[in-house]
């Protein structure tokens, strides 16, 4: 059984702003996946769209997203179109199976948080006082992140790695938002627990983001797009398969390998 297990944001789907940076905003193919009060604020291209929905029907799709669940619900695409059993989100410390949160996966991840890091109230505190000028915001009392004001400077962020790895916590700087992530959430140990439950004996993955090295390290085909954090990380993305798109583009590029890569093994 195969498994194509893949992070949403700027991997899969566009937000306006992304889609602005890459200078696709503009683009005629773009499809909306996401509603927020009553306006579309994410797309894909309509190609991708239909590979996604060609992907899912031969293999297993398991969004794998740093979202809450309740903001991956916006996504209407995936609720309408897809039928997904498994859904990872606030970046692996919950599992829904078809719909309903896996209380087995929860207790494990509570377990390893009381154990191996710093309380999150103890983490924001420390946090003070590296003085980032920005607004903060906590998910699900799991972890929490700063929407940047301005950028911070590459030794502002190696103080701030010190910082957190001393707490068993981690960063992640995904545009203007600056992810403070305790070590027991991650998507690695999510997705394995998935395909262990499953039966899975290949696992295709994508993600740009150096949280989605959590779980794309154990892929057997691991596709990472061409721009964000983990791209330019040649450290972590040596490995991977990096596209040579962009933006939505990349997504695209991306999903048509998959496809590709599914037909030959029929």
């Amino acid at each position: 059984m195969r498994m194509f297990a893949s992070d949403l944001d700027r991997t899969l789907i566009y937000s306006n702003k992304a889609l602005a940076d890459f200078g696709q905003a503009e683009e005629e193919n773009l499809i909306g996946v996401e509603r927020k009060d009553g306006r579309e604020v994410a797309f894909m291209t309509y190609e991708a769209l239909m590979m996604l929905k060609e992907v899912s029907a031969h293999i297993l799709f398991v969004p794998v997203t740093t979202r809450t669940y309740q903001q991956y619900k916006r996504i209407f695409l995936f609720q309408d179109d897809f039928n997904i059993p498994y859904t990872v989100t606030s970046n692996g410390a919950n599992i829904h199976y078809n719909g309903k949160p896996l209380e087995e996966w929860s207790g494990i991840v509570r377990k390893r948080l009381k154990a191996e890091c710093a309380v999150l109230e103890e983490m924001m505190d420390r946090s003070q006082c590296l003085e980032l000028n920005g607004k903060i915001k906590t998910a699900e009392n799991l972890f929490f992140y700063y929407i940047l004001d301005e950028q911070i400077t590459a030794a502002a962020q190696e103080e701030i790695v010190r910082l957190t790895e001393s707490y068993g916590w981690r960063i992640s700087l995904q545009g203007r938002k600056l992810y403070f992530m305790p070590n027991p959430i991650c998507k690695g140990e999510a997705v394995k627990f998935i395909k262990n439950r499953e039966g899975i004996n290949i696992v295709f993955g994508a993600g740009d983001s150096v949280l989605d090295h959590d779980f794309l390290k154990f892929c057997d085909f691991p596709y990472v797009p061409n721009h964000g954090e983990l791209a330019a990380n040649p450290a972590l993305s040596h490995p991977y398969l990096i596209s040579n798109n962009l933006g939505a583009a990349a997504g695209e590029e991306i999903l048509n390998d998959i496809l590709n890569n599914i037909k030959e093994r029929v």
